[in-house]
């Protein structure tokens, strides 16, 4: 672990130690903090307890310049860390930390003894080192001990990543390198970036990882991988990480032999509870498994004419002895292009409400058709009070520029958070109807471990959000930006209010209005709103805005596919209105005509193409913030951020230019007044090419 310790200071600068990066405090603060925290009672007997003290030796070192003095006797200490049962000292406080649960903890600046002691206490010991991360996060942004009183306890009890990492080391919709998972040299070698990576997620309370893509190879339950996944659960328990795999619905077939996955056959039955014991074998305290079936061609239970809870329960049933879980996505569409695609997720799952095991939980994503830059929340949110729920967000940006845009998804993931499933009636967030959240993660081996430096903070920000939905995300990127660039004010405003206004620049410059799924087809990369034909009609950008000499946009009332019947009334009257819809939702519920008079007084027309003017003056506003800064960053990490800049820069321009030329041509209309022309024909726009592009392919 100092080995470890050495190596991040050494590469810090980097991106490499994220938000852990430990650099001294001013001098004054420094004094102040080893003065008050320089004897330290830490318990040292399990693998967490040790994780914790390290972690606390290693942030204190770092902050103050000097290691802590660790205390055999507790009674000299000023810092104490433990559990009721590790800690005399923390026994009296019994009562209380048993309140928060088994990953809470406690805060608290305390008199014992006649002299003050800070606490670090908690029911369990992962609950220490959650505190202890908390206790360093208040330091590295220089906030005050004199009053701590800080009690926690998370609010979702599942806090996942996904990574889509295939066992060949690809990455699907990944940007930041290879895959984290060395598989060829595990379980032999345990790379040190392991645990930091352990690190990182404990940090912010991310207490689950799913190692393997969802579009699953069955070799993943394979017995050489299991050993494989065992190690890797080795190195991540102490930090509260439990591992997960995504499994192929038909590995029985493939990996077992059997001429069926039928769910209700005995055989198929028998293979999986047996393939549970091995795991279970290997791994005791295996999280569970991850499923995409009957989605994008992966097989799954309505292959055998079953439904999805038959399939969910097969699996449910095989971990419910063990304590596993089953996570079955609900991102799904058929072989048959529906009328709306956007509804079918809620077609196939409201009406199992009820019809699934407890150890089963539905994962849906934040909105109905696929990570876009702006969704309503998801309809089955509020619609399945019998169904636990999580809710899947993509950390990794497949629709939002991938690593070189500066884009920000706290405020993303806040505003779906934040979202009334009841339309005023009654009020019940998306937050309240969540048992827990999965972030489809861009980690790899890239020296950032996220493909840029301020990737991370989306990283950073879910996790902070998937243990309490309700924190704020500017909140969450002020302490992000203190503890990765520097905690003065002068360095974190600026930052943070460029990562406030990110996302909505993006929107702008890529899906204004409510317009979705206009990227260019396959890999995702650029414009693409001309992309027609090919195998299916919802795998292209007309399907979704539907422009034409009329007008634009997507016709989802009663007239329409009526995906607005899918929300609660009050939702769905707001929706359905195009005088009441949120502007920004506008094209996506509703085709409206050229001419329609917007908010600001201009024709849907000029709005439009304001707006995606105005998101490449935002990125220009992004890139003046950034110059600013100059000489308050360092030098490495202030030179890659001011070069993704310009790369966003350029391709928000043209973003804006290729779609403007697009629906004008559509459109047939004169360009408001000030607005510049494209460069360019649209026919040279549409003949770009990207073969290459990251995240896709081979």
């Amino acid at each position: 672990m100092v080995l470890l310790g050495c190596m991040g200071e050494a590469r810090a600068e980097d991106g490499y130690a994220l938000w852990m990066r430990y650099v001294p405090l001013e001098p004054a603060l420094a004094a102040d903090c080893h003065a008050r925290l320089a004897d330290v009672a830490a318990p040292d007997q399990t693998p967490t307890q040790r994780a914790a003290r390290e972690e606390l030796r290693r942030g204190l070192t770092g902050l103050t310049g000097s290691p802590p003095r660790m205390q055999g006797d507790a009674s000299q200490a000023s810092l104490v860390l433990g559990t009721p049962q590790s800690s005399t000292l923390i026994a009296p406080f019994r009562a209380e930390i048993a309140s928060l649960g088994d990953e809470g903890y406690l805060l608290r600046r305390t008199r014992m003894g006649g002299r003050d002691v800070v606490l670090v206490a908690a029911r369990r010991d992962i609950g220490v080192l959650y505190g202890v991360f908390h206790l360093l996060r208040l330091l590295q942004t220089g906030a005050s001990l004199d009053s701590l009183d800080v009690r926690e306890s998370p609010r979702l009890r599942l806090r996942v990543l996904n990574h889509w990492d295939n066992l060949d080391g690809h990455v699907e919709r990944g940007y930041a390198g290879r895959s984290l998972w060395e598989w060829q040299t595990l379980p032999e070698w345990r790379n040190p970036r392991y645990t930091d990576y352990a690190r990182a997620n404990a940090s912010v309370g991310i207490n689950g990882t799913v190692l393997n893509n969802v579009n699953a190879s069955a070799q993943s339950l394979a017995p050489a991988y299991l050993d494989k996944a065992a190690t890797l659960a080795d190195i991540f328990r102490p930090y509260g990480i439990r591992v997960y795999l995504s499994v192929r619905f038909s590995a029985p077939i493939e990996l077992g032999g059997l001429d069926t996955a039928d769910p209700l056959d005995p055989a198929v039955q028998r293979w999986w509870r047996d393939k549970a014991r091995d795991i279970y074998a290997r791994i005791p305290d295996f999280g569970g498994f991850l499923v995409k079936a009957n989605s994008e061609g992966q097989p799954g239970p309505q292959d055998y004419g079953r439904s999805h809870a038959d399939g969910a329960n097969l699996l449910a049933t095989a971990l419910a002895p063990h304590g596993g879980v089953v996570m079955w996505r609900a991102f799904v569409y058929a072989h048959d292009v529906p009328a709306d695609r956007a509804t079918q997720a809620y077609a196939e799952f409201a009406g199992l409400d009820g019809a699934f095991l407890p150890n089963v939980i539905l994962q849906v994503k934040n909105g109905p058709i696929d990570f876009q830059p702006r969704e309503p929340f998801h309809p089955l949110f509020g619609a399945m009070p019998r169904t636990p729920l999580m809710m899947e967000v993509q950390i990794t940006k497949e629709y939002l520029g991938f690593a070189t845009h500066l884009v920000y998804l706290g405020p993303l993931y806040e505003e779906v958070l934040r979202a009334d499933t009841r339309g005023g009636r009654g009020g019940a967030t998306v937050a309240q109807a969540l048992s827990g959240m999965a972030g489809v993660a861009n980690v790899g081996a890239d020296a950032t471990w996220s493909g840029s430096h301020f990737d991370q903070a989306n990283w950073y920000a879910f996790g902070r959000l998937a243990w309490d939905p309700q924190h704020a995300a500017r909140a969450i990127a002020a302490d992000w930006a203190a503890m990765t660039f520097a905690p003065d004010p002068e360095v974190v405003q600026p930052i943070v209010g460029m990562m406030m206004a990110s996302r909505e620049a993006a929107v702008n410059y890529m899906t204004p209005l409510g317009l979705h799924h206009l990227m260019a087809r396959g890999h995702h990369y650029g414009p693409g709103p001309w992309v027609d034909g090919g195998p299916r009609a919802d795998w292209t950008s007309v399907y979704y805005h539907r422009a034409d000499r009329a007008g634009i946009g997507f016709d989802r009332t009663a007239r329409g596919s009526n995906a607005v019947g899918q929300y609660a009334p009050g939702v769905a009257a707001m929706y359905g209105d195009p005088a009441r819809v949120p502007e920004p939702l506008l094209l996506w519920f509703h085709h409206v005509p050229w001419d329609h008079r917007m908010a600001s007084g201009r024709t849907l027309w000029n709005e439009l193409v304001g707006r995606y003017s105005q998101g490449v003056s935002q990125v220009q506003a992004m890139q003046a913030t950034w110059d600013s800064l100059q000489g308050r960053v360092d030098r490495q990490r202030y030179a890659q951020v001011a070069a993704f800049l310009r790369i966003q820069r350029r391709e928000a321009q043209w973003w804006r230019d290729a779609s403007v030329a697009y629906f004008q041509s559509v459109s047939g209309l004169p360009l408001p007044a000030g607005e510049a022309a494209p460069p360019h024909p649209l026919a040279w726009y549409e003949a770009l090419q990207f073969p290459s592009a990251p995240g896709d392919g081979r």
